[in-house]
C-alpha cells in the first residue's frame, strides 16, 4: 500500500508557529511543540513544488530511532506523550499519524553542528583551493571522498530559509554561545558522529558527514533537537560501492540535485516541477536508507 504524501499539514486545533523547508511546527502549550515532518523535499536552499512520498514518514523513524539509541550521550527533545493526547480529533490525527512527534520547547541555537569523517563536497573544493577544510588544516594528498584520519567539527550559521548557511571557524562559535557551551557542542556532535559512524557500517552504510542543531531550556540545560542522522541532514553512503577518488551514489537527495543540474535550472524560486520517475527514484532511495539502518520496508 502506497504512502499518503502530505505537502503540506493543517491542524485546526493547534496554533501554527511556522513551516520550514521540510517540517510544520505548532504550538500545544508554553513547553511543548508538535513537529510534523511532512514530504516536501528542497534543493539549493528553494522547496520544490512536488513531494516524495512517505519522505516525512522514513526521517521520524530514522530521527526518533537515533534519538532513543544515543539518549546515553546528550538529551534530546522527544516527549513520550501520545499523539491523541494533543490531537483528539481523529481526522487531524490521520494526518499526521507516523510523522509527528510531541517535543520540549527549547531556544534553539543559533549554529550547525557539522561534523565530516570524508572528504567530499564543499570540504573536497576548500581542501582543493586551500589544503585546509573551514579552517582545520589537513594533510596533503588526500582524495575526493577519502576519510579523513580523524572526524573534524566544521559549524555553520543557521540560514534564513530560503539563504545560505555560513561556514564559520571554532571561535566565532564560542562568541555566539559562550565557551562553555560550544565546548560541549563541539564534543557531544563528535561523539554521536563517532558512535552512530560505528553502527551505520555495521548495517552497510557509511555516513560521510551530519549536521546537528541543538537547543537549551531555562536552565540552560544543552538538549538535541530538530532531526537526527537522516537522508536530509546527513551523506549516506552504499559501503559496497564505495571507491576512494570517486563520489559514491548516496541514499538522499543528490539525485535530485543531479537532476535539476542537468536540466540547467538558476536554483532560483521558483522551482521546476519534478518527473515521476525522479520522484519514485529518491522515494526508494529514503525507504532504503531506513530497511538498512533499522529495518522495515517502508
Amino acid at each position: 500500500m502506497p504512502p499518503k504524501v502530505l505537502y503540506q499539514s493543517r491542524l485546526n486545533s493547534l496554533k501554527l508557529l511556522g513551516r520550514g523547508k521540510v517540517r510544520d511546527i505548532y504550538e500545544i502549550d508554553d513547553r511543548r511543540l508538535l513537529i510534523v515532518t511532512c514530504d516536501r523535499l528542497s534543493a539549493f536552499d528553494v522547496v520544490l513544488p512536488d513531494p516524495i512520498p512517505g519522505k516525512g514518514q522514513v526521517l521520524t523513524r530514522l530521527s526518533s530511532f537515533w534519538f532513543r539509541r544515543t539518549g546515553h550521550l546528550i538529551p534530546n527533545h522527544l516527549l513520550d506523550v501520545p499523539l491523541a493526547s494533543v490531537l483528539p480529533d481523529p481526522q487531524e490525527r490521520d494526518q499526521v499519524e507516523t510523522r509527528a512527534v510531541v517535543v520540549r520547547r527549547l531556544k534553539p541555537l543559533p549554529v550547525e553542528a557539522i561534523v565530516r569523517g570524508y572528504l567530499i563536497g564543499s570540504g573536497w573544493k576548500d581542501y582543493q583551493r586551500t589544503g585546509r577544510v573551514c579552517g582545520i588544516e589537513l594533510p596533503p594528498g588526500l582524495r575526493l571522498a577519502q576519510q579523513l584520519p580523524r572526524p573534524i567539527y566544521t559549524p555553520s550559521t543557521k540560514a534564513e530559509l530560503g539563504t545560505h548557511d555560513e561556514n564559520i571557524d571554532y571561535e566565532r562559535t564560542e562568541a555566539l554561545l559562550g565557551s562553555e557551551i560550544a565546548a560541549r557542542v563541539r564534543d557531544v556532535s563528535l561523539a554521536i558522529y563517532t558512535e552512530a559512524a560505528e553502527y551505520a557500517r555495521t548495517r552497510g552504510i557509511i555516513i560521510a558527514d551530519t549536521k546537528f542543531e541543538f537547543g537549551v531550556d531555562e536552565a540552560g540545560g544543552l538538549y538535541l533537537i530538530d532531526e537526527l542522522l537522516t537522508p536530509d541532514s546527513s551523506r549516506f553512503w552504499p559501503a559496497d560501492q564505495y571507491r576512494v577518488g570517486v563520489s559514491p551514489p548516496s541514499f538522499d537527495k543528490q539525485f535530485v540535485r543531479d537532476w535539476l543540474e542537468s536540466i540547467g535550472w538558476n536554483k532560483k524560486p521558483p522551482a521546476p516541477r519534478l518527473p515521476a520517475e525522479i520522484i519514485a527514484r529518491t522515494a526508494e532511495k529514503y525507504r532504503e536508507a531506513a530497511r538498512r539502518l533499522i529495518g522495515g520496508t517502508d
